[in-house]
């Protein structure tokens, strides 16, 4: 960390934007890794001496992740690593069905030959992250990410692309909590299984009833 900070104190070509920016993928991550657990309090001074910067692009940082909804900021009180209630997780994974269900339709329909082998060979290396158990609970998870994001991507949508861009990044909060139940990953992979044997169908009404049953199960263990 000091590394990277002490970089952005002696080269011209990172700007302070830039810090601020590293800044907040830095925090990000920490929050996804459960080092900053969901409720707790951030302490803007213990933070900023570690990476070594001022208070500025940090309190900049925690901004961009307050719009992202990955922070709270309380008044009088600082800012605090959200908390993912029930109803947040609810309308959350409501909207990703939505959002997504409609892309897996476009692909069905409109997706080439080579876009659907790119998706059929990222679901192969979901079926391999998937061998190793939950030990590799993380590289399933990175895995699954990558298809559904690379799905979005065919799907061609940039508005839709940003609105699931944000969700998911809420959905994160909670997502060890989901893939850790016991049986879940294998669930998931059937769900997958069910919803590629869709696509290569080309069949759209299969594949947006599949992503929908896909979204609605991942609900039922993340709540």
């Amino acid at each position: 960390m000091s590394a990277l900070m002490s970089e952005g104190r002696t080269s011209p070509s990172l700007s302070p934007r830039a810090l601020y920016v590293e800044v907040a993928e830095l925090l990000r991550q920490r929050i996804f890794q459960r080092e900053l657990e969901p409720g707790s309090w951030i302490d803007e001074l213990k933070i900023a001496e570690e990476y070594g910067i001022s208070r500025t692009p940090l309190r900049e940082a925690l901004k961009v992740l307050a719009a992202e909804g990955l922070v709270t900021m309380k008044v009088r009180r600082g800012a605090y690593v959200t908390e993912v209630s029930t109803q947040d997780l609810s309308d959350v994974y409501h909207l990703l069905s939505l959002l997504e269900s409609d892309a897996a339709g476009v692909v069905a329909t409109m997706g080439t030959d080579a876009e659907l082998t790119e998706l059929m060979n990222l679901h192969a290396e979901l079926e391999k992250a998937a061998q190793s158990g939950t030990a590799n609970t993380d590289a399933f998870f990175a895995v699954n990410e990558r298809f559904h994001m690379r799905l979005l991507e065919i799907a061609n949508n940039r508005w839709r692309d940003q609105m699931v861009a944000d969700l998911r990044k809420v959905m994160k909060l909670n997502r060890h909590n989901s893939l850790l139940k016991t049986g879940r990953i294998q669930e998931s992979l059937q769900e997958h299984r069910a919803i590629m044997a869709a696509l290569t169908a080309r069949d759209a009404e299969a594949t947006v009833a599949r992503m929908r049953e896909h979204f609605a199960n991942g609900l039922e263990a993340a709540a």
